[in-house]
């Protein structure tokens, strides 16, 4: 295969490269260039470049891939597609090498961004010429959860790792002594400062509940999730008829549940977009135990989050994961907050009942929304991206 030939930018530009490989990952990655532009003083001009989604694109990365509509979970799904993903790798890393950045940001997305750190980091010592990209990674890889092991390989990797979450700065100080780690606070209290006011404890609905139904932001995701969503919902409306809405991240997700939902039974308002909006007015979300727990924390909206995954990426994850729970609500606190369902555990008749509890029950969901509100007072205060962005702009300056 033919080497690409490569580019050396003028002294008037800073390339800078990007990779995101999911919805929140793109979003997040849009919001650090942002803060990136706001924030720089060097007399060359950043090129952002990369993969990532239709945020990115918006702020004005120019976009390698758009690797956010590939987003999968599990193992089979990463198996299908795995000739797909590693020409995408090779081609990123060959983009990479041809352009030379001064920095590399790799946003969330684990599986993918830890090995192309590895192997950039091989690849610029087989290149020679003095080029050592800086390579920042921002969101820690949930190596705290499994596979701690892993801590050593992003200290050997990495120049520095932004993190989202108090308890990661320790964690990592104890197993990686040499990695730079800075707590930047969490993206959300920034993203949803214009809320902040509105934000507020919610009683016991005395009408119909306004409930949000939220089965998350990958294709593989929704098509588990949303079957026993849809079988919970009806059973809850059967006992308590309510308001329901439905929060996908685009319109090939809408499509998909428009399909499934229109033959459930049940009339579920579908929405691509406007999460805050719709955690405002809430008055209880089913969730994927992704992300989006976070978003339903910081509203204080009672949540029943459930997770279902491939047999087979089941049965390696309870081998290897070391944590008690998965919603991260669940594991800031310690204890459970949001009440939980997975895999087999995770029954319409159970979430039904959960969801119902925290409807109903005056002393749960106060308690609920009590540890909901300590929860997010630890997340720090807003301007996590403009942190972010100033440790990477420190780093590059150097």
């Amino acid at each position: 295969m033919p080497v690409a030939e490569e580019i050396r930018p003028p002294d008037t530009v800073v390339p800078v490269m990007l990779i995101a490989g999911e919805p929140s990952g793109d979003a997040l990655a849009a919001e650090l260039v942002e803060a990136l532009r706001e924030g720089w003083r060097d007399s060359r001009t950043p090129a952002f470049f990369g993969a990532g989604g239709g945020k990115m694109a918006a702020a004005g990365v120019e976009l390698n891939c758009d690797l956010a509509s590939h987003a999968v979970v599990g193992l089979v799904e990463v198996l299908k597609n795995y000739g797909r993903f590693r020409r995408i790798f090779n081609q990123l890393l060959a983009e990479a090498v041809r352009r030379r950045p001064a920095v590399v940001i790799l946003v969330d997305y684990s599986g993918f961004n830890r090995r192309f750190a590895a192997a950039l980091r091989r690849r610029a010592e087989e290149t020679g010429g003095g080029w050592r990209p800086n390579l920042v990674y921002y969101v820690s890889p949930q190596v705290w959860a499994s596979r701690p092991g892993r801590a050593k390989s992003l200290e050997r990797d990495l120049d520095l790792l932004l993190s989202i979450f108090p308890f990661e700065k320790a964690w990592y100080a104890a197993r990686a002594p040499k990695l730079r780690v800075e707590f930047v606070g969490h993206p959300i209290v920034s993203r949803h400062a214009g809320f902040a006011t509105r934000i507020q404890a919610r009683p016991i609905p005395t009408g119909r509940p306004g409930v949000l139904l939220l089965p998350g932001s990958r294709l593989g995701e929704l098509r588990r999730h949303l079957p026993v969503m849809l079988e919970a919902a009806r059973e809850i409306d059967l006992k308590r008829p309510s308001h329901w809405t439905m929060i996908l991240p685009d319109e090939r997700l809408r499509a998909v549940a428009d399909e499934q939902t229109r033959q459930g039974g049940l009339e579920i308002e579908l929405k691509v977009g406007g999460l805050a909006e719709a955690l405002i007015g809430a008055d209880l979300a089913i969730a994927s135990t992704g992300t989006v727990t976070m978003e339903c924390a910081f509203f204080r909206v009672p949540t029943v989050a459930l997770y279902k995954t491939s047999w087979s990426t089941f049965q390696i994850g309870k081998r290897v994961v070391t944590v008690r729970y998965l919603a991260m609500p669940n594991l800031l606190a310690d204890e459970i907050v949001f009440p939980e369902f997975v895999q087999h555990d995770a029954t319409g008749s159970a979430i039904a009942g959960a969801a119902l509890e925290l409807v109903e029950n005056p002393a749960s969901r106060a308690q609920c929304q009590d540890k909901l509100a300590r929860i997010t007072d630890g997340l720090g205060p807003s301007g996590a991206s403009l942190r972010a962005a100033g440790h990477i702009l420190e780093l590059i300056a150097q």
